[in-house]
Order: C-alpha cells, then sequence, then structure tokens
C-alpha cells in the first residue's frame, strides 16, 4: 500500500502542471531551439516507491547506482516548472533507465495518449485491460488511456533497459482505453524514416494510430555521409531527440550538432538536414502556440 501510494504522488505531482497558454513573441522566434542535456532534469527516486527492492549498485550487471535514472524533457513529478509544461500537445518525455529485475509497479492514467519507444532491453507491459507483453529494440508500445486504465513496466531480464515515454494531449477526453504495440523489426529505419505513429484522422498508413494531430518518426543513421531531409510545413513543429550518437540538424539558420539525450525544438516552414552518424527520434504535430522551453531563450 505505502508503495503504491508513493507512485500516486509521484504522478500527482506531474497532474498539478497544466500547458502554458501561448508561447511569448512567437512572431520573432526562429527555426531551432537546441535543448542541451544538462538543461534536462534528472530523477533517481527511491526503489521503494514502486515496490522495488533495494538497490544493488555492486551488481556488474547493473550501469547506474540507482534502479531508475529518468530524463524529464517537460515538467513532471518533482520536477515543477512553469515555463516548461509541454510542447503542443506533447506533455512527457521521459528518457528512462532501468536497471535489471527492477521496475514500475501498478499505477493508474487518464486520458493520454502514451506511447513508449523501446531503445535497448526488453520492455514488459501489464495492464487492467488483460494485456501481457515484451518487446525489444525499436519496439513502441502505446494505450489509449481515455477513461482510465491501470499498467506496470518492467525490466524483468538481467540487461538494463532504455525507453522513450511520450504522453500526448488526446482530441478529446473521456475514450474508450485501448492499447496496442508494434515490433521493431516491423519498420525499417535503417538511414532512412520509419514512419511510427500517426493520427487516427490521418490517412497515413502507420502500424500505430493515436487520437491525436501527431506524427512520430526514427531514424538510425550509420555514419556522417548518412543524410535524411526534413520538410516541416507552415503550421507544424517537431521535436527532435538524439537517442544515441551524434547527429547534426542544419538549414538556414545553420547547423547545430547534438549528442546523446539532446533534444531540439524546430519550427515550420523551414526545410532540414539530419546528418549521422546518430539513432533519431521526432515528434511531428501541428504548431498551437503553446508550451516550449519558456525559461530560456536558445533559437538559432
Amino acid at each position: 500500500m505505502q508503495a503504491s501510494l508513493s507512485i500516486l504522488t509521484f504522478l500527482g505531482l506531474f497532474a498539478c502542471v497544466q500547458p502554458q497558454s501561448n508561447r511569448a513573441l512567437c512572431s520573432l522566434r526562429k527555426k531551432l531551439r537546441y535543448i542541451p542535456n544538462k538543461m534536462l532534469a534528472v530523477s533517481e527516486p527511491n526503489p521503494m516507491w514502486f515496490g522495488n527492492k533495494a538497490n544493488e549498485p555492486n551488481n556488474p550487471k547493473w550501469t547506474n547506482k540507482n534502479w531508475l535514472k529518468s530524463r524529464f524533457h517537460f515538467s513532471f513529478a518533482e520536477y515543477s516548472n512553469y515555463e516548461n509544461t509541454n510542447f503542443g500537445v506533447l506533455r512527457v518525455m521521459n528518457d528512462d533507465l532501468v536497471q535489471p529485475r527492477r521496475g514500475f509497479g501498478s499505477h493508474p492514467h487518464r486520458n493520454a495518449e502514451i506511447v513508449t519507444y523501446v531503445v535497448q532491453g526488453k520492455l514488459t507491459h501489464q495492464d487492467s485491460m488483460g494485456t501481457k507483453e515484451s518487446l525489444g529494440r525499436g519496439s513502441i508500445q502505446f494505450m489509449t488511456a481515455g477513461t482510465g486504465v491501470v499498467h506496470s513496466e518492467h525490466n524483468l531480464d538481467d540487461e538494463p533497459l532504455r525507453f522513450i515515454q511520450m504522453w500526448l494531449t488526446p482530441e478529446r477526453s473521456g475514450l474508450k482505453p485501448n492499447y496496442g504495440s508494434m515490433c521493431g523489426s516491423k519498420i525499417d529505419s535503417k538511414n532512412r524514416w520509419g514512419h511510427l505513429v500517426s493520427s487516427t484522422s490521418s490517412k497515413a498508413s502507420t502500424p500505430v494510430k493515436i487520437h491525436c494531430d501527431a506524427n512520430i518518426f526514427s531514424a538510425e543513421l550509420s555514419d556522417e555521409k548518412a543524410t535524411l531531409d526534413l520538410d516541416l510545413a507552415e503550421g507544424r513543429q517537431a521535436y527532435f531527440l538524439a537517442v544515441e550518437g551524434s547527429p547534426t540538424i542544419s538549414g538556414k539558420f545553420g547547423s547545430q550538432k547534438l549528442v546523446q539525450h539532446d533534444a531540439a525544438e524546430l519550427s515550420g516552414g523551414e526545410s532540414f538536414k539530419i546528418t549521422g552518424p546518430g539513432h533519431v527520434l521526432l515528434v511531428e504535430m501541428k504548431d498551437d502556440g503553446r508550451g516550449g522551453r519558456g525559461d530560456f531563450e536558445d533559437y538559432e
């Protein structure tokens, strides 16, 4: 019971923070805002909060002393920042590193489209809809939390697990809960954009559909000779994550090199070029003028 209450408290701290209403001086915005990983909040919570045993810092399989190391891109849990609550419909992006035989015990969600992208290891999901599934690198698990769902996420293997979890605002509240997944081998993202997720109202053919005007792409660029074009239409925007490696984003503004865990906000009406090496994740959406890093100005 104590662990369950702690989980609710942890998640409840996020619930009290609402998205920003307007982005100041939007007419003066340029096309790229670089977000170095040092600007991300880092959380390493007590293992008991999520029903875990004590940490095993001397375990040779562990790559971190604490069971979880989470990097928050937006205001979440104990990281409360009213100048960084969302980027359009993207409310949460957490980059989680979970050590072997640890995980998140059962906890509830409501009214969110939750998309989880597995980077390393194997993620095991179980929920109140009767689903239980384990998926590896490049795979996606997604839920429409809607009227309410309870689930757990664990690393049941002997190697570390890393995944990127995103919460997006649905087009309406009170949707029927739903679960789905995509095996990582289904989409080819080697030196090309792999279109993983699209809206249920879109004609795009993707393995995952969500109730939200957003698209999610991944790409693995093998070396510095590998390049991809990214054309963002006027009125659209994208959140770019350097999952692994050191990709470079270039355009009329110049170029910006990123390293693992760095991110960037990209504005529409611009053509970008992405150069490897690097493993990248891109969340493209309508530019609704809400959110973004209001706590610092760093548009190129």
